[in-house]
C-alpha cells in the first residue's frame, strides 16, 4: 500500500485527518491475484471494498433470473458495468453494508489487486461510537447511492425511448 491516501478515496475526501485516524481501523487490507473473483452476483455478502492498486472489472447477467438459455441475439451473457482502476481509489460493495442484500454485480481482478475492506459489523460498531463520523459516512454514502440511482434513472429512460422507438418501427 505504498504512498496510499486516504483522503484520495471520495468517500473520505471531506473528512478531518482526527475523523479519519479514527475510521481506519475499521478497514484491513488484503491482496488477490489476477482472475480471482472477488464478488459473485447472486451471493450474499456484507463487506465494501476500496480498490488500492491493480484493475478489476464488473459485471452483470443480462439473463431474466430462472431463465437458462441467453437470447440468441444475446452472444456473451454478462454485460460490463465498468473497469475500476486502483489508481483512483474506487469502492464497491457499499450497498452490502446498509442491507445485506444479494450481490447485485461480480467483480473479477483483471491483474494482482490490492484493498481494503470492511464489513457491516465493523461499519455500525464505528457507526455507534462516533456519531458525528457516523453521520459523515452516511452522508458520503447516501450522496454516492443517489448518483447511482440518478444514472441509472437515464439509462433507463434512453433504453425505454430507444425500445419505443425500434417497435414504432417494426
Amino acid at each position: 500500500m505504498d504512498k496510499f491516501q486516504w483522503t484520495n478515496v471520495a468517500l473520505f475526501a471531506d473528512f478531518p485527518p482526527e475523523e479519519l485516524e479514527r475510521v481506519k481501523p475499521i478497514f484491513s487490507t488484503f491482496s488477490v491475484d489476477k482472475g480471482e473473483k472477488l464478488i459473485a452476483e447472486g451471493d450474499t455478502g456484507d463487506e465494501m471494498y476500496i480498490l488500492v492498486k491493480g484493475r478489476v472489472r464488473i459485471t452483470k447477467s443480462m439473463l431474466i433470473k430462472g431463465m437458462s438459455v441467453p437470447l440468441e441475439e444475446l452472444k456473451d451473457p454478462r454485460k460490463v458495468l465498468a473497469t475500476l482502476d486502483g489508481a483512483l481509489c474506487p469502492l464497491f460493495g457499499e450497498m452490502a453494508l446498509i442491507d445485506r442484500d444479494t450481490r447485485s454485480a461480480t467483480v473479477e481482478t483483471l491483474e494482482p489487486c490490492e484493498f481494503l475492506r470492511t464489513d457491516r459489523a465493523r461499519f455500525f460498531d464505528l457507526l455507534e461510537r462516533e456519531p458525528i463520523i457516523g453521520v459523515r459516512l452516511l452522508t458520503a454514502l447516501s450522496k454516492r447511492l443517489a448518483a447511482t440511482v440518478r444514472k441509472n434513472n437515464s439509462e433507463l429512460i434512453k433504453l425505454t425511448t430507444a425500445l419505443a422507438l425500434a417497435l414504432s418501427r417494426a
